[in-house]
């Protein structure tokens, strides 16, 4: 294979989506709405085809939260699996660097890169080396691994944690209120994505602001489902959660202990208090994540009945493009 012959390029239009799903990923289901809501555009869709045999060789794809905003991420990254590594590493890199050439513009930050992974990937060794192709062609444009996650799932049929008692519960009252008990969270937070923010200059307060304002407020979903835990009597908050509907799951968006009460359990508590709410909403399944080397909250997680579906991996550029 030439592979120098291959053709590069965006989708023309929604009806080149058949084009786009020759190769398959976990998410292949969402496109069609992704594009009709426009969190997803055909200029953001791109295709590595050889013109002699018609095949697709390699697509990536951004994505956005909603209809008009910036891309906010790179979620597809493809290539076929008939191809050599070197013929990876090298076609990878092409589609790569020559789609971020037009869609993110000069002087940008590019958008983080999240891969979703069989729990297992690393034992499959076929899934192992497609993987570790695409691993090497984000390093080799200079993008470094920022964390691994675990994908976690509670299905109908789990149990319900029952209220014990040692916590109560009352909505969140508005921005600020969940703002003030995210800020302290965050000066002490194991999330990767949290500390990078850290890293990068910005204050506790204001890490929290942008974790609002980008993602909490976005939901449709009730805000009457959040939750603030306090301790009986005083009143003295202990942590939050925060069960939501994204654009495609339900989800436990966001807990959190505060740090004068951790150590005690009550992270078990908050936990099984989203999940009430959620599975109250006779919910099809709820969705969480969190860190691999999140140690502690993956077991809370897995005392409430969450299971490993998948894993996820992110890689960040620093350096904004040229």
């Amino acid at each position: 294979m030439t592979l120098s012959h291959v053709v590069i390029r965006p989708l023309t239009g929604p009806d080149e989506l058949d084009l786009f799903l020759r190769l398959t990923y976990s998410l292949d289901h969402e496109v069609a709405d992704d594009l009709a809501t426009g969190r997803r555009l055909p200029a953001w869709m791109w295709v590595a085809v050889d013109p002699a045999t018609d095949r697709l060789l390699g697509r990536l794809s951004w994505w956005t939260n909603q209809a008009g905003a910036p891309p906010l991420s790179l979620d597809f990254f493809d290539l076929s699996p008939e191809l050599s590594a070197e013929e990876r590493a090298a076609l990878g890199l092409r589609l790569l660097e020559t789609a971020t050439a037009a869609v993110v513009p000069a002087g940008a930050r590019r958008p983080e890169f999240g891969r979703f992974m069989p729990a297992d990937w690393r034992e499959r060794s076929e899934v192992r080396s497609v993987l570790e192709s695409l691993f090497g062609v984000l390093e080799a444009s200079g993008a470094r691994p920022l964390v691994e996650r675990l994908r976690l799932e509670w299905r109908p049929g789990a149990p319900v944690p029952e209220a014990n008692g040692r916590l109560d519960f009352r909505p969140v009252r508005d921005r600020e209120d969940l703002v003030a008990l995210m800020t302290p969270v965050m000066e002490g937070t194991l999330d990767a994505h949290g500390r990078a923010d850290l890293a990068s200059g910005l204050s506790a307060r204001e890490a929290a602001e942008l974790h609002y304002d980008e993602e909490l407020a976005q939901y449709a979903s009730p805000r009457e489902w959040w939750r603030v835990a306090e301790l009986p009597g005083s009143g003295e908050p202990v942590g939050f959660v925060v069960p939501a509907r994204n654009n495609y799951h339900h989800t436990i968006a966001y807990i959190g202990v505060l740090p004068a009460h951790r150590g005690h359990g009550h992270v078990d508590d908050v936990l099984a208090e989203g999940t009430r709410i959620l599975a109250a909403a006779d919910v099809p399944r709820i969705r969480a994540a969190t860190d691999l080397g999140n140690v502690p909250m993956a077991a809370a997680f897995a005392r409430a009945g969450y299971v490993t579906f998948e894993r996820a991996i992110n890689y960040v550029w620093d350096a904004p493009e040229g």
